[in-house]
Parts: structure tokens; sequence; C-alpha cells
């Protein structure tokens, strides 16, 4: 039993150890310079090492690592709520929530239509369309949590929303400065939040493109960040309805799954709202947020080999394709008819 525990705890900090490299890699200038934040560094490390030496870790090793990839996973998404207030809703207005509202929800349900269409995975569809409708690879890993699939799933549902994340981050600043896309400073900031996929590819390129346009794409993005919860909750209700569904002929019942961590992640929102804690407080909770959130992805990682990859194929990769054509297309023109509607 003291074996098992000690193995537990070894894993653990196994993770933490990749975490910490993770963070530290994440410094590099090179890969702060096109932001890459330190949780794809985490999968990436943890995939190399899955990939390569994982054969020679203790078998007692393993259900620490596992813990990594659910439990610290949800305590990172509820810290998580420690980036956001609800002033920051009030300040962007309601262009930016309705359009928040119309990006996720049409990206997520036509994601799963199309992934239906192209006869792939429903999971790795609905991580894809989640990562690519809320917030990048922490709505991957909030959605993974509640759905419980299997690790590669989450890692082939990461990689294509940071492919064409990190993409849009260096094209969103040219369209804009070239006049290609011609959009207002607000419009633009509305535009880059409700359609970026990661929280840092939106500062990426609202940095890129001014202050004005910055703070609004960043409170907007940070909306759609919110939205995990409805969605969460309603990827909850669905789950136990499968379930029931596919149990019904062996007498099971499926019950819903209430991803608690969700009602966390909003109660920590609304105690941020009130400003008790000094800024430099909250600022450590988020780099510690940001280490749990890394150690989490290294297990994810640590669990994924690239025969997982093959096996999931080119589909996942077309469809975020065509979810990426989308944002880019769709969100263009809602943003430019609906915000001087809306204002």
């Amino acid at each position: 039993m003291k074996e098992q525990s000690a193995g537990r705890y070894h894993g653990i900090l196994f993770m933490a150890l990749f975490a910490c490299a993770s963070c530290y890699i994440g410094e590099w200038q090179v890969l702060k310079a096109i932001s890459i934040s330190p949780l794809i560094i985490g999968i990436v490390l943890g995939m190399v090492y899955a990939n390569s030496l994982r054969n020679h870790l203790p078998a007692t090793w393993g259900p620490g690592i596992k813990f990594c990839s659910k439990t610290i996973l949800r305590l990172g998404i509820i810290l998580y709520g420690f980036r956001l207030t609800f002033q920051d809703v009030m300040a962007v207005g309601v262009p930016g929530i309705v359009i928040d509202c119309i990006i996720v929800t049409v990206t997520i349900l036509g994601g799963v239509l199309v992934g239906k269409w192209l006869k792939m995975d429903s999971d790795i569809a609905l991580l894809t369309s989640i990562g690519s409708g809320i917030c990048g690879a922490a709505a991957v890993l909030g959605a993974e949590a509640t759905i419980k699939t299997q690790p590669y799933k989450t890692a082939v549902a990461v990689a294509t929303v940071v492919i064409f994340g990190t993409l849009s981050m260096f094209l969103y600043p040219i369209g804009y400065r070239a006049g290609i896309i011609e959009l207002t400073p607000d419009e633009m900031g509305i535009f880059s939040g409700a359609t970026l996929h990661e929280v840092a590819h939106a500062v990426g390129a609202g940095n890129a493109m001014g202050d004005q346009i910055a703070n609004t794409a960043i409170i907007t993005k940070m909306i759609r960040v919110m939205l995990l919860v409805p969605v969460l909750l309603i990827l909850g209700w669905w789950a136990a309805t499968a379930a029931r569904k596919h149990g019904g002929a062996e007498g099971g019942k499926g019950k819903v799954q209430v991803p608690w961590f969700a009602f966390g992640f909003l109660a920590v929102i609304g105690f941020n709202s009130l400003n008790l804690l000094p800024t430099a407080v909250v600022g450590w909770i988020n780099d510690f947020d940001t280490f749990l959130l890394t150690m989490a992805m290294a297990a994810l990682g640590a669990e994924t080999s690239f025969d997982k990859f093959k096996q999931a194929g080119a589909k996942p990769f077309v469809l975020a394709s065509i979810l990426y054509v989308w944002l880019l297309v769709g969100g263009y023109v809602i943003t430019k008819v609906l915000t001087p509607v809306l204002a």
C-alpha cells in the first residue's frame, strides 16, 4: 500500500517536473514572440516522452499521472476564473456578447454536424469544435473532463486549434493593416476576440494592432471563455442522455454528470469581480494556474502515442479547416453587420 501511495506521488512529481520544464521553455523569446504557451509545450513534451521512454516508467506511477490529467485539470479550470470579471463583460457591451454567443453556438453545432458528415470520431469532432468555438486548449480540457474521453483524442483536438489559432494570430494584423479586413478598431477587436482560438492568440494579435483593438479583443475573448460554463452543463446533460440510450437494452441508466468544476469556475469569476485580492496576488494565482494546467497537459501527452494520431487520420484537420474558414468569413460578416446595429 505504501509503495502504491509513493508511486502515485512520484507520478505527480514527474508531471510537475514536466510543467517546470515547459514553463522554462515557454520563456524563450522565440516562443513568446509567437504566443506559444507552456500548456502547448507541456503536451508536446508529454507526447515526446510517451513515444520514447514511457515503457521505462514504473507502473506504480501511472495513477499519479492520471490524477494530473483528471483532478488537477479540474482545479486548473476552476482557478482559470481569476483571469475574468463580470465588469469585463459590461465593458465590451451587447455587440460583443451577442456575437460571441452566435460564434460559439454555430461553431460547436456546425462542427458536430460536419464531423458526422465526414464520418469521423464523434468525440474528436466535439472536442475540436469546442476548442475552435470557445478558447482553444483550455476549452478542450474542460470538455474532456466532462465527457471523459481518451487522452489521444484530446491531443488531436488541441493540435488542430493550436495550428489554426497561431496562423490567425499572424494573418489578422496583416489583413487589417493592409486594408483587406475593413473594420473599425472596435469592430476589429470584437472580430479578433470572437474568432481567435486561444486567449494567447487574441493577446498576440491584438497587441500587434494597437491598444484599443487589443483591449476589446481580450475582453471579447474572455466572454467566450465564460461561455464554457453553459456549454459544459449542456455537454454533461447530453453525455448522460447518450449513456441512457446506449445502456437502455441492459437496463443501465445514464446519470447527468454535472461538471461541478464549471460552477467553481463561475464562482471564482464572481469572487474576482469583487476585487478583494491585490493585483499581485491574482497574478500569482494565474501563474500557479498556468502551472497546474501545464501539468494536466503534460499528463495527457504522456498517455498519447503517435500511433493514435495515425488512427485519427486527416479528418480532424479537415474539420478544423472548415471551422477555420467559418470563423474567418462568417465571423467577419457577423461582426460587420451586427456591431453597428447592436451598439
